[in-house]
Order: C-alpha cells, then structure tokens, then sequence
C-alpha cells in the first residue's frame, strides 16, 4: 500500500475467519458450461482496491479529500465518496449459495473484473459482459476522464460497479436475480461462450461509452434475459401477506418498506393487532394498508380468539401470515392449518434461548454471539424450520438493552429477506417439517 505505508512497516487492523460446509465448495467446475449467464450485484463505490492509483489521479486534479466531490450524492465531499464502505455480501448470498442454484462466485477485488471472473471458470470458457446492463456509479466516470485511463486499466483496477459476481444457468437466472433484487442492485451482465486458443479471457463491451454516459444513469434493462419483458415485475402476481403485531411494528416497518420494492414478490394487505391504538396500526394506516383489531380480552378462549383471525385472513385472502412482534401462543389447529404459510422472528440463534428473554438468556450464558431466526411456526414453541439467520456479536460492554438493539437492526433486515424467500416459492415447508429449496420458481 505504497503512499499509506513506509518501508518495513505494516499494521494488521482485523480478521476474519471463515467456515466451508461439506459439499457446498464453490466454484463447480464440472457443472459450469457455455451459455451460462453471469449476473452482477452492485457495489458500493471504489471498495477496497486501486486506491494507490486513486491517490495519484486525486493529486494531479488538486482536488482535497474535504473538497465537495464532482461524483457522487449532493454535498458529499471527495474523502466521503472514497471511503464509502465496502459491501459484504455475506448475508445476502448465504441462503442464495445454498439453494445450489449458483455455480461459481467471483468477489471482484484486486485485480477488477479482468481477473477475478476467469479464476472461477473452467480454462475453456471466456467471459462475455455488456457494461451497458449494469450501472456504474460516477466516481468511476471521473477517474477515468480524469486519469486518462483506458478501458483495459479501469477494467484490471477496478470493479466499475460490479463487487460480485454469479454464475448461473439460464433456468435458474430470473430466479436468483429477484432474490438478490430483494435487497440490492443487481443485473444479469453477461455469458460464457467457448474461449478460442489465444483469446482474452474476458471481453467487456460498451465499457468506454458506458463510462461516458451520465452518471448515475439507468441500465439498459431491454435486453435482459433472452428479451424479458420489461415489466415482468409489474405484472408478476404478489403473494398476499398479513402481518400479526402486538406493538410498535418496528419490524413491520421493514416489511412495508421491502414491499415497497419493484423486485419485491410480496404485498402486505392487512395487519391484524391484538391490542388496540398500537404504533403498529398507525403505521400500517399510514401506509395505506387495512387494519384489524381482534382483542384477546374479549374472547373466552384461544380457540375461539385464533378462529377469528383465521376469519379475517380468509376475508383478505391472505396465502402468507409474519407474526412480527404478536405476543399471543397460537393453538395446535391453527398452526397446523397454516403449516408453510406462516413465520415468525426470534431474538436469537435457534435453537439456542428459545422462549422469553433471550437476550437476557445469552447475556447470562456468556456466549459471545447470539442473533436472530426467522423460521416457520410450528407447534412447538420457536422449533419450525429454519429460513434465515443473522448473527450478532455480544461486546463485553453490552446490557441487555444494548444488545436488543443491535438484534432489532439484524432482525430489520433479516425479516424482509426471509419474507422473500417464501414468497417468490424459493423455499417451501415439506409435509415432514423440513424446509426446501424449489428449482421450479417462475
């Protein structure tokens, strides 16, 4: 890291240890072939690589790092937009990767895009990308106009807004792409075609007339997949949510706003509260969605109080019920009729402090990480199958308070993506309670 670091010198600022399951070692060489499509996931900016170049371009334009930056958001001064940080997309993949619809996964790091993809491919295969399919964010614009650099420099230093890319194959492709459209900016960017002897590994198109269009702009979404419609999304048939609260539907709140998405596989068209005049409901009203209130107090049994919401879901013809929050046991009958159809999110790792307080459990346990599950109901109490877990560290100075916030962040996001797994019929419930990935996703 020339300009950061003298002769001799290093600093080692953190690690990271990571784990491989059996049988899920990635690239799969022998299932990669000619027609395979490749599919982008945005990055944030610059990430970790090219930045000794970076420098020099940033000293030759007299630009400061607190100058307001000529790239980027309103206001945003150079050091900001630079030092945006890198995306990990860690938590976005892992339920992706294990669908075993991915062949091979290339983090775009140094080396750029020129080198990375080819380490994951077999050696006859080449890579064809189109830069006019994916957007690349400004600051990119500006160091090559500013830098003269040439397309083979920009394309070997940098990502140019793609910090990962997927191998899939043409059946799989729209599928994995709303999954990952869940939650970030992604697009289907190129293929593989047979590498000629002598050929470059990767060949990328529009590259310098991409670069020179407006920044920020639009991809060209025209030419998706073998010409899919532009609209599809718009078109494609929703799945028809309730979500359950009891309270302030903080993780409600990160529903609606995932539903709010176009990618999104979801619509929320009512949420049920136990209790009257809670947050959840004003914020549900604000939104625009339908509100029902069925107080527990007033029912003489559980039977007959799950019986009523059990009205209220057929009314809205729901297909998908979130317990976001809802603090009320339901009956054996009740769950059984909505096996597969129904999540709920818990404070924890499952099957780790299941039930009440699980913070406070962890804490006491001295565990040094705990989390959040979404998993589907079941009868037992917090034992469905498991749909998506977040894990979350516990600090040496962390109250229960402290921790519960940090979960609730991980439980915002994990909630949304589960919802779209279900959702879109990426996993399914089987009779026998196991949860599985479905190829067959339209």
């Amino acid at each position: 890291m020339p300009g950061v670091y003298g002769p001799g010198e290093y600093d080692l600022a953190g690690f990271c240890v990571g784990a491989v399951e059996r049988g899920a070692v990635l690239p799969r060489l022998k299932d990669i072939m000619e027609g395979d499509l490749l599919i982008g996931v945005a990055s944030s900016g610059v990430h970790s690589n090219g930045f000794s170049l970076v420098r020099q371009i940033l000293e030759r334009s007299g630009l400061q790092y607190d100058s307001p930056a000529p790239f980027g958001r309103p206001g945003q001064t150079v050091g900001e937009v630079l030092l945006t940080p890198t995306k990990i997309y860690s938590r976005l993949l892992q339920p992706i990767l294990r669908s075993g619809a991915v062949k091979a996964y290339a983090h775009i790091t140094g080396g750029g895009l020129l080198e990375n993809i080819p380490r994951v491919l077999p050696s006859e295969l080449a890579v064809e990308l189109d830069a006019s399919r994916w957007r690349i964010p400004a600051v990119f614009s500006w160091l090559q106009q500013e830098g003269g650099l040439s397309e083979d420099e920009m394309s070997r230093t940098f990502n140019c807004g793609l910090g990962a890319v997927l191998v899939v194959s043409k059946q799989d492709a729209q599928r994995v792409l709303r999954l990952l459209q869940a939650q970030e900016e992604a697009w289907i960017v190129g293929s593989l075609a047979h590498k000629q002897p002598g050929a470059e590994a990767v060949v990328i198109r529009n590259l310098e007339r991409s670069l020179k269009d407006s920044p920020g702009r639009s991809p060209d979404t025209s030419a998706l997949q073998n010409g899919a419609h532009h609209g599809e999304h718009a078109s494609r048939k929703r799945t028809r949510v309730a979500v359950l609260i009891s309270g302030t539907g903080t993780n409600l709140q990160a529903l609606m706003e995932q539903v709010k998405k176009p990618s999104s596989s979801a619509e929320i068209v009512v949420v049920i509260s136990n209790r009257p005049a809670v947050m959840g409901l004003k914020r549900a009203a604000l939104a625009g969605i339908q509100t029902r209130v069925v107080d527990h107090k007033l029912y003489g049994s559980r039977a007959e109080f799950d019986g009523t919401i059990d009205k209220v879901l057929e009314e809205f013809g729901v297909e998908l019920v979130c317990l976001a929050g809802f603090m009320r046991i339901l009956t054996g009958p009740f769950v059984r009729k909505w096996s597969g159809k129904m999540l709920n999110i818990h404070p924890s790792l499952l099957p780790s402090f299941k039930g009440v307080n699980a913070q406070k459990q962890a804490l006491q346990a001295g565990v040094r990480v705990t989390g959040c599950t979404v998993h589907f109901v079941a009868e037992e109490v917090d034992a469905g199958a498991i749909v998506v877990q977040e894990a979350v560290p516990i600090l040496v100075t962390d109250t229960e308070d402290s921790l519960s916030e940090r979960i609730r962040e991980a439980e915002h996001r994990a909630f949304p993506a589960a919802l779209e797994l279900v959702a879109s019929g990426a996993v399914k419930l089987r009779d026998d309670g196991r949860m599985v990935w479905s190829h067959n996703v339209q």
